[in-house]
């Protein structure tokens, strides 16, 4: 895999600065935030493009994390942290002057084209929307290099986005998936960074979404295997706001790209000097509770922001009982519990049983008989 020109390989992990919403909402933060990037030695910058009415329908609710982070309302804080395409474009802009990359991580469907406006390197899909095959296809039709987070997701779900992907033409060329444990931050316990093999099993581009709290995690994870690596940045680990606690400042960030690459120079050697891939031996990966164990699966500590976080299928107007869907009746937003974006196709055309509020889920008891399959 590329992305511009460099071939990203786990002798040379590719080294992603996630700004997210750690800029809070001010373009000013955002500019400073991708220079401490810049000069921590990141590969790229990433950033995040919602719109917080888009996203979030009126039964949306927070994550424990959020909670935690002094967050009361999930509408409230997510217009808080919008960040307008016009800023994103002066952050590519400096990436670029620097020689970095930039990408960025859509959450909604019809943002995907005002995205694509701007010069982005790559794009990102966010954990949760493994299950929302219309945003994953719109994404991978745009032509550019795709990370796909996998975080809260069992492998059936991650196989089954991969075979949805496969049918866009070129993509598997320009695809990576990222293991990800959806907890911010992420105790060292639940890292279970050795599931990356699980996910090989899948696609050969793999890496690690951290959101453990240490300097060393990436490194360890290079030693897994990783190609790539995403972890948060901020400039003070202790402000307000929901990513701020799961993110390294500047120096913290200098660290851990400094370990990680020289976890990937160790790799080249080995391989250079023919000992084989430099990996963790058995008794290591026994003695460091972050290697878990060689399978993806939700864990307990994903469960909350599972259920928050992934969209559903919900409609955009009052529908009555005995409409019969069309795509223009629906949207997806979150959160999780009506049917899944991915079903979209078993229920357009279907009649409804039961009235729909307007952004409102729409679930399996309100649509015909036989109309949702469940695999």
């Amino acid at each position: 895999m590329k992305i511009g020109k460099r071939t990203i390989s786990v002798s040379e992990p590719y080294i992603i600065a996630e700004i997210g919403v750690n800029h809070d909402g001010d373009p000013a933060r955002a500019e400073m935030l991708t220079e401490l990037a810049i000069a921590a030695g990141a590969d790229a910058v990433k950033f995040q493009c919602f719109k917080a009415d888009m996203l979030m329908s009126r039964a949306a609710g927070l994550a424990e994390y959020q909670r935690a982070a002094g967050e009361t309302d999930p509408l409230a804080m997510l217009r808080r942290l919008e960040l307008p395409l016009e800023v994103m474009g002066r952050c590519i802009e400096r990436a670029h002057k620097a020689g970095r990359h930039a990408m960025v991580t859509v959450f909604s469907l019809p943002l995907v084209e005002r995205a694509a406006a701007l010069p982005w390197d790559a794009f990102k899909t966010a954990s949760p929307d493994v299950v929302h095959r219309p945003l994953l296809e719109a994404v991978a039709g745009q032509g550019r290099p795709l990370v796909v987070s996998t975080g809260a997701a069992e492998m059936d779900e991650i196989e089954r986005a991969v075979s949805w992907l496969r049918r866009v033409p070129g993509v598997m060329e320009r695809l990576a998936l990222l293991h990800c444990v959806s907890s911010y931050p992420c105790d060292a316990a639940d890292a279970s960074l050795l599931a990356m093999d699980d996910l090989r099993n899948v696609h050969a581009v793999v890496g690690y979404s951290d959101h453990t709290q240490g300097t060393d995690t990436g490194a360890l994870a290079v030693r897994c295997g990783a190609v790539m690596l995403e972890k948060h940045i901020t400039d003070d680990n202790l402000r307000a706001g929901p990513d701020h606690a799961a993110s390294l400042d500047g120096e913290a960030f200098g660290e851990y790209v400094a370990l990680a690459r020289e976890a990937g120079r160790r790799a080249a050697e080995a391989v250079r000097t023919g000992a084989g891939p430099a990996r963790l031996t058995a008794a290591e990966t026994a003695e460091d509770v972050r290697c878990g164990e060689r399978c993806k699966v939700v864990l307990p500590c994903e469960r909350d922001v599972r259920a928050v976080s992934r969209q559903s299928i919900v409609a955009v107007r009052d529908l009555a009982a005995g409409h019969v869907l069309t795509r223009q009746d629906v949207a997806f937003k979150r959160p999780g519990t009506g049917l899944a974006p991915w079903q979209l196709d078993a229920i357009v055309g279907r009649v409804l049983t039961a009235p729909v509020v307007a952004d409102g889920a729409i679930k399996v008891g309100v649509v015909g008989a036989g109309a949702v399959t469940r695999v």
